[in-house]
């Protein structure tokens, strides 16, 4: 991969509900106490949620997310309501190309604000942000073919289906699986 361009990106941003912003130490506590409320639904979907984490772990993570986002190699973001403090998503821009440029948005929701658009509105507001600090051409969205939910907000957002994988990874249970690659791509204009 190439190293990224020497360009500003600015550690926040806002869309209509949702202030997205790099991690922050003291986002731990609301962060664990989130992955905790959530474990049920993450489990099925996300590796690391196998274990609870005790909140000094999930304050090294937030270091070492807050970390790499300065260093430009991986850029998680922590999603609050508007005017408040309540942490309701994680989300950011993975697996990052700077050749082309092009990222991967991954995604998950605190169980209490699922289905109430945020995700829908975030991965908008996150695109967005790649293409203009990013100089983004192309975004990808991608999941376990199950995932329905997931799949659904990809398209809710026009990312188009390109290809289902099939036997691509495995799945938190280490069985073989399905992964379901979704793409948003800019034009050459």
């Amino acid at each position: 991969m190439a190293d990224p361009p020497p360009i500003i990106i600015p550690e926040q941003f806002e869309s209509e509900r949702l202030i997205i912003r790099a991690p922050r130490i003291r986002d731990a506590e609301e962060v664990n106490a989130a992955i905790h409320e959530s474990i049920e639904e993450l489990r099925p979907w996300m590796p690391w949620a196998a274990a609870l984490p005790r909140i000094e772990e999930t304050k090294v993570n937030q270091r070492k997310a807050r970390r790499r986002y300065l260093a430009r190699k991986d850029f998680r973001l922590n999603v609050f309501l508007k005017g408040t403090d309540t942490f309701i998503m994680g989300t950011g821009l993975h697996r990052i190309d700077w050749r082309v440029p092009k990222v991967e948005i991954g995604y998950w929701i605190r169980t209490p604000y699922s289905g109430q658009g945020y995700v829908t509105e975030a991965v908008n507001a996150i695109t967005e942000f790649a293409v203009k600090y990013f100089g983004a051409r192309r975004v990808e969205l991608r999941m376990d073919e199950r995932n329905e939910r997931s799949w659904r907000v990809a398209e809710r957002c026009g990312f188009q289906l390109e290809a289902v994988l099939r036997n691509d990874s495995r799945d938190v249970t280490g069985a073989l699986r399905n992964t379901r690659v979704y793409a948003k791509v800019m034009s050459d204009e």
